[in-house]
C-alpha cells in the first residue's frame, strides 16, 4: 500500500515552493535592475552623442532620421515637449512644430484643387519650396513626424497608404476599399474612366459610377468632358500631381 505524505512532508515541499518562488523574484529584480541600468547608460551615451552631433542632427535630414531611430530604441522621444532637455539642446521640438504649422497651411490652401486628400511627395516639394530660404532640409520621415504630431493634437490630419503612395487626409472623410481600389487605378495616369474602372477591377457600372459620384461629392475627383472619344475622365489630383503650388502664398 502506498504511503501518503506526512505533515512534515508537506510542510517541507511548501517550503521549497516558498524558496523557487523567492529565488524566482530575485532574478527577475535582478534582471530588471540591470535593464534599467543599461537604459541609463544607453540614454546617458544618447545624449552626449546629440551634443556632439546638434548640427547634423538640425541640418541633415537622414542623420536626423537614423537619430529619431536610436532614440526610439531606448524609449525616449524627443518630441513629446517643447520643453526640457532635447528641445533645449536640439530646439528640433520647435524645428516639428514649424513643420506641422507649414503643413496645415500647404493642406488648407490645396484643398479646393483635391478635397483634403494630397500627395506625400508632393506635399514635402511644396514645404520644401516654401522653406527653401531655411537652413534645414526636409525630408519625407520629417513630413511624417510632423503629421504624427498633428494626428496626436486630433487635428484629424492622417497619413493613408493607396497602393505604393502615401497620402496625407486633412478633412474626415472615410475612404472604403472601393474608394481605394479607384485611386489605385489612377496612378497610372492621374485619372480614370467608368469603362476602365468596370474592365480592370471587373465592376458592374452600377458600382463604379456609385464609387466615383461619392470621390467626387466629397471634393476628391474632376470631371473632364472635354475629349473627343465622348468618355468622361475622373481626375485626381491627389495623385496626379496637377495642384497648383502654393508655396509662395
Amino acid at each position: 500500500m502506498r504511503r501518503r505524505p506526512g505533515i512534515g512532508g508537506l510542510q517541507n515541499a511548501a517550503a521549497a515552493r516558498d524558496q523557487y518562488r523567492m529565488l524566482g523574484e530575485n532574478v527577475a529584480k535582478i534582471r530588471t535592475d540591470m535593464m534599467k541600468e543599461q537604459l541609463a547608460t544607453f540614454r546617458s551615451q544618447l545624449e552626449e552623442f546629440a551634443r556632439k552631433h546638434k548640427n547634423d542632427i538640425r541640418k541633415n535630414p537622414a542623420f536626423r532620421s537614423q537619430f529619431h531611430e536610436m532614440c526610439a530604441k531606448v524609449g525616449v522621444d524627443p518630441l513629446a515637449s517643447n520643453k526640457g532637455f532635447w528641445a533645449e539642446l536640439l530646439g528640433i521640438g520647435d524645428f516639428y512644430y514649424e513643420l506641422g504649422v507649414q503643413i496645415v497651411d500647404i493642406c488648407l490652401a490645396t484643398r479646393p484643387h483635391n478635397g483634403g486628400l494630397i500627395n506625400l511627395q508632393e506635399l514635402c516639394n511644396l514645404l520644401r519650396q516654401r522653406r527653401k530660404s531655411d537652413r534645414e532640409a526636409v525630408s519625407e520621415d520629417d513630413c511624417l513626424r510632423a503629421i504624427s504630431k498633428l494626428k496626436v493634437m486630433g487635428s484629424g490630419f492622417e497619413v493613408i497608404s493607396v497602393g505604393k503612395k502615401k497620402l496625407v487626409r486633412s478633412v474626415p472623410t472615410e475612404l472604403n476599399k472601393d474608394h481605394n481600389e479607384i485611386l489605385e487605378l489612377a496612378q497610372a495616369q492621374g485619372f480614370v474612366t467608368v469603362d476602365e474602372v468596370e474592365r480592370r477591377l471587373s465592376w458592374t457600372s452600377g458600382r463604379a459610377i456609385d464609387a466615383l459620384d461619392t470621390l467626387l461629392d466629397e471634393g476628391l475627383a474632376m470631371i473632364d468632358d472635354g475629349h473627343k472619344d465622348g468618355r468622361r475622365r475622373y481626375w485626381f489630383p491627389c495623385v496626379s500631381s496637377i495642384s497648383t503650388s502654393v508655396a509662395d502664398t
